[in-house]
């Protein structure tokens, strides 16, 4: 609820949870405005004291916007209606210009190319890239694979853009 500051999160992978203070993470809109996304930073982590993959994480800040948290029965149908929660901090950071990137929409990006015979393999898994991405420029994404042909040994796992 606004003003709350703590929420309590469970991990879809059973007991791996190492979220630490002083990570940043996302708190997903569940309403109609996507603007009501926000980020927080962690100031503490606890056990709920009930199940081992539900932690309590105390916010630096206050909640400015409604996020349900519900899972709802409609008849025989089971709806998890709960705002995703993700960790945007990681150990590696790949990251633009802090000074110019965000007010010239240019920032840094990885672009993987080949002849289409899959001759590279790209393995990106659990960094963090921050103000990525150009702007108006094709193919110009964070993360691009360029005329690599069918991608069956490379992967993209785990990373937080934002």
């Amino acid at each position: 609820m606004p003003g709350d500051t703590q929420i309590t999160v469970e991990s879809q992978v059973d007991g791996d949870f190492d979220w630490a203070v002083g990570e940043e993470i996302i708190i997903a809109s569940t309403s109609f405005d996507h603007n009501e996304s926000e980020k927080m930073m962690i100031a503490s982590v606890s056990n709920d004291g009930t199940d081992p993959t539900r932690k309590v994480l105390g916010l630096t800040s206050a909640l400015k916007f409604k996020h349900y948290g519900a899972i709802d029965q409609y008849g025989e149908d089971t709806i998890d209606m709960r705002a995703e929660v993700g960790l945007l901090t990681r150990n590696i950071k790949y990251q633009g210009d802090p000074e110019t990137s965000v007010e010239n929409k240019y920032g840094a990006h990885i672009m993987l190319h080949s002849h289409g015979d899959e001759s590279v393999i790209g393995r990106i898994q659990y960094c963090e890239f921050f103000n990525v991405g150009q702007a108006f420029k094709l193919g110009r994404y964070p993360i691009h694979f360029h005329m690599i042909g069918n991608v069956t040994k490379s992967i993209v796992k785990g990373n937080s853009i934002h």
